[in-house]
């Protein structure tokens, strides 16, 4: 019973992403004919049986960008990062849909040392840290059993040396895939739908507007009260926004 289970999971899975792939040419085909709409609503039923990748979401936000749809392009290049981070293609595509947004925020400065952290625990994403952490956990595993087994005293101070390099990897690698798996826990960026929001010093429609944001501009989620988001924006500024009015990224 269990093995018809398991063949019919397996069936099932295979024709999925048959279908899935057959969607992603169809789509891909309508794309390179200028049938935008056409790519969006296979690339979206794609999504809606479940399958999601960065390839996907890059896709469809190229194909929003044609359409000069400067929101949900910017979503899902965004998207798109949060699967594969610093890659060069969509870096680059959703700095051009960027610039198409209206609202000119500056960041807020960080110190040298702060940068340099960042650029270096952020250039893998946290499963890609501890992929990198059990690949040379495995390493230190092989290179202490080749110490052991050599008769030659420099084999050995050569094998133990390196193992204790490949340790010191792993752990490095483990100790960044906590801290970017911690920040990626607490970050909830979202992006503006709306095509102008009024951001609420308060949660309700009656306190005093604190500023103003376009659509394509992300904010990072802090809070939420009712029909009321609390966001922050690159220059730190936080304030109340509708719910309806911004999609969060993290929705997969």
């Amino acid at each position: 019973m269990k093995k018809i289970l398991f063949i019919g999971i397996l069936l099932i899975t295979v024709i999925g992403y048959a279908q899935g792939e057959a969607l992603f040419n169809r789509a891909t085909e309508a794309y390179n004919a200028g049938d935008y709409q056409k790519a969006i609503d296979n690339y979206l039923e794609i999504l809606e049986d479940g399958q999601h990748s960065a390839e996907l979401y890059y896709n469809l936000g190229n194909t929003y960008y044609k359409l000069n749809q400067i929101a949900p392009s910017i979503y899902y290049y965004e998207k798109a990062l949060l699967l594969k981070p610093n890659d060069v293609e969509i870096t680059n595509n959703l700095a051009y849909a960027q610039n198409m947004t209206l609202d000119a925020i500056d960041t807020m400065p960080e110190t040298g040392l702060s940068k340099i952290y960042q650029n270096v625990v952020g250039f893998l994403s946290f499963d890609q840290w501890a992929y990198v952490g059990v690949v040379f956990m495995v390493l230190f595993v092989l290179l202490y059993i080749a110490f052991y087994y050599f008769r030659y005293s420099s084999r050995k101070r050569i094998a133990f040396i390196t193992s204790i390099i490949t340790l010191l990897i792993c752990i490095v690698s483990v100790v960044f895939a906590f801290v970017q798996y911690n920040k990626f826990k607490a970050d909830r960026p979202a992006i503006v739908f709306a095509n102008e929001s009024s951001v609420k010093s308060e949660p309700n429609k009656r306190s005093q507007e604190a500023f103003a944001l376009h659509e394509g501009t992300k904010v990072n989620v802090l809070d939420e009260l009712n029909d009321w988001k609390k966001i922050r924006i690159a220059d730190g500024t936080t304030g109340w926004i509708p719910s309806e009015d911004i999609k969060l990224l993290k929705d997969f």
